[in-house]
């Protein structure tokens, strides 16, 4: 006889892949318990651009990335960044991420990456208002900026498989960047803008606001700590820091860049890295942002949220316990405004939180060898917010063991 306490369903992990695999679940007629180490919307949920990136189908790891990569590794502010103190512990990782750089595994990615991106778009504005968070939905685009001709030509191939996919967009020169966005720097002579690119009002909100709708519906969120989970006869022992130990028929393993410490005591080894991602978020009149805009060249992002002005982005490849590098945030500042000229760099807040990333630029979706009673959603990257949806849909298939809607051999935990 099943314990009343025991629900159907425990998801590990409060942020915005978790909450919304929760509540896909909870809608599918299933009861659902969320379990996180801090509470909802802690991690990187809280800090992100804010952008669902839907056209953002080209993997990072890319032959465009290992010609860049060279020349950022040597700035230790810069683009791309590895810690010395961390160099050695990431080394396998990032020689999966140098094999995923060929030209048929990054096609192949792209293909899954797309159909993943198509799926989410299709799921998110009916999540939104079944959520009662269609409000906070922004189609305001992303202008993805150059210094010279010569940089968007070098993006080219990019736009290409982009047009291919069917997104749309135009490049443009800096008198129609000005009508869209005034107030950039002479140095950007072209641009390219993306319609198609939505946004949240504040993603920290948006998470919260989930939380508050999952539990209005019946939901409990409990704060705990995983640090194992064992198969049992009638489902999944879960055990935490605290020493105690609860049971479900299902477990969703969703806790972000934590998950694959979790995944270990399955006796699987997921090569899961934490891309370390810092910005500031600025006061609401910093600047008259009307869109979000994209320096590719420098790594980082200028995004309007309802809460202020976000400058972030750029990757540093530094794990879960070294100590954060503020200078980062800083660096990313100076240049936006630089960039910016208008722009009031003062008074804002700054923020690290950690992206969970696969050497391929995949999420891990699926099933853990060890028990078909355990579901895998992690390690979308920059993409979590922006796949959320998506992936919510997928989790709550596997769960009903329904056929999911797409392909999800690509997102396989075991691929590597």
């Amino acid at each position: 006889m099943k314990d009343a306490a025991q629900p159907d369903v425990i998801v590990i992990g409060a942020g915005v892949v978790g909450l919304s695999a929760a509540i896909a679940a909870q809608a599918r007629g299933l009861s659902v318990t969320v379990l996180d180490r801090e509470g909802p919307a802690a991690g990187a949920s809280a800090g992100n651009a804010g952008a669902f990136a839907f056209t953002d189908i080209l993997p990072l790891a890319s032959p465009g990335i290992l010609k860049k990569a060279p020349k950022w590794l040597l700035d230790p502010l810069g683009p791309l960044s590895v810690p010395p103190a961390y160099a050695a512990q990431i080394a396998p990782w990032m020689f999966r991420f140098w094999r995923a750089c060929s030209a048929k595994r990054v096609a192949h990615s792209t293909a899954a990456q797309t159909a993943m991106m198509d799926l989410s778009k299709a799921e998110l504005e009916p999540f939104l208002a079944a959520t009662g968070t269609f409000a906070m939905l922004r189609k305001e685009g992303n202008l993805q900026v150059y210094e010279s001709e010569a940089e968007l030509k070098a993006s080219q191939p990019g736009w290409d498989a982009r047009a291919k996919h069917g997104i749309e967009f135009r490049h443009m020169g800096a008198a129609e960047m000005a009508e869209i966005q005034p107030g950039l720097a002479p140095r950007f002579t072209h641009g390219t803008f993306t319609p198609g690119w939505y946004s949240i009002a504040d993603p920290k909100l948006y998470t919260l606001a989930l939380a508050e709708h999952f539990r209005s519906r019946g939901g409990a969120i409990e704060r705990a700590e995983v640090t194992a989970l064992a198969a049992i006869d009638d489902g999944v022992e879960i055990r935490t820091t605290n020493g105690n130990t609860r049971r479900a028929a299902q477990v969703v393993l969703a806790a972000g860049a934590f998950s694959h410490r979790i995944a270990k005591s399955l006796g699987e080894s997921i090569p899961l890295e934490t891309e370390r991602g810092y910005n500031t978020t600025l006061p609401a009149d910093a600047f008259d942002l009307r869109t979000q805009v994209t320096f590719g060249g420098h790594g980082f992002v200028v995004t309007r949220l309802s809460t202020g002005i976000r400058v972030g982005g750029a990757v540093e490849l530094g794990g879960l316990t070294l100590p954060p590098n503020y200078r980062r945030s800083e660096a990313m500042l100076q240049k936006a405004q630089t960039f910016l000229p208008g722009l009031k760099p003062t008074g804002g807040v700054q923020w690290m939180g950690f992206r969970p990333s696969l050497p391929d630029s995949l999420p891990a979706i699926g099933r853990a060898r060890a028990t078909a009673r355990v579901v895998y959603a992690f390690g979308h990257g920059h993409l979590g917010l922006t796949q959320s949806a998506g992936s919510a849909r997928l989790v709550a298939d596997l769960l009903t063991n329904q056929s999911p809607t797409i392909d999800i051999a690509p997102f396989s935990p075991q691929r590597f």
